[in-house]
């Protein structure tokens, strides 16, 4: 049975469970785990930054671990602003991804990476008042991985353009998380583009 492992933040908690239900008997779903808590402060099954998620990968390599199919994705703690810049800077950030990819390359057969859900502004800050987002960010960041991932020919999820074409404000639970229909669409959707990759040897 083919493998699939999952790095990502709590968007990708969220999605995850109707991923795993979307993709069995077909595959073995795996994600990285731990303790959840605080969804806005990353840790266990959350993947956090790109440096975190780095790290994440350095410490499966040094284990031994592989994967048939490798899902990754890291953005919305590297825009996270508290009192001045971005938590990882744009250069740091296209540096990460850069190892994150070569990383991937010995864990898995095949990587496929997850373009960043979008970031509403005005309901972000209105609900948010520890640090700020902006979706201009969010394109920013997402713009640096398509290019790295168009280099290196790493398939693309682009789960932002399918996130926007659920709908605006309503689609949001707080301020960055999906409500549970949207959750059950992305994991939908997730699972039909791996169709090709599970079920047909890509």
């Amino acid at each position: 049975m083919k493998t699939v492992h999952v790095v990502g933040d709590s968007i990708s908690i969220h999605y995850g469970p109707y991923l795993e239900q979307y993709i069995t008997p077909h595959a073995h779903y795996s994600r990285k785990t731990g303790n959840i808590g605080d969804l806005d402060n990353p840790e266990g099954a959350n993947g956090g930054d790109s440096a975190m998620v780095l790290d994440y990968l350095g410490t499966c390599i040094e284990q031994g671990l592989h994967w048939d199919i490798l899902l990754i994705n890291c953005g919305l703690h590297d825009i996270k602003r508290y009192t001045g810049p971005r938590q990882i800077s744009p250069t740091e950030y296209e540096q990460n991804v850069t190892r994150i990819i070569d990383h991937a390359e010995i864990l898995s057969r095949r990587c496929l990476w997850l373009r960043t859900t979008p970031v509403i502004d005005a309901i972000h800050q209105a609900r948010m008042a520890e640090f700020q987002r902006f979706n201009a960010d969010v394109e920013s960041y997402n713009a640096i991985a398509d290019a790295l991932m168009a280099a290196q020919g790493v398939a693309v999820i682009d789960l932002n353009t399918f996130s926007q074409s659920l709908g605006g404000a309503e689609i949001y639970q707080d301020h960055v998380h999906f409500t549970p229909q949207v959750q059950q669409l992305q994991g939908a959707f997730i699972a039909g583009v791996l169709q090709a990759f599970l079920w047909n040897g890509k």
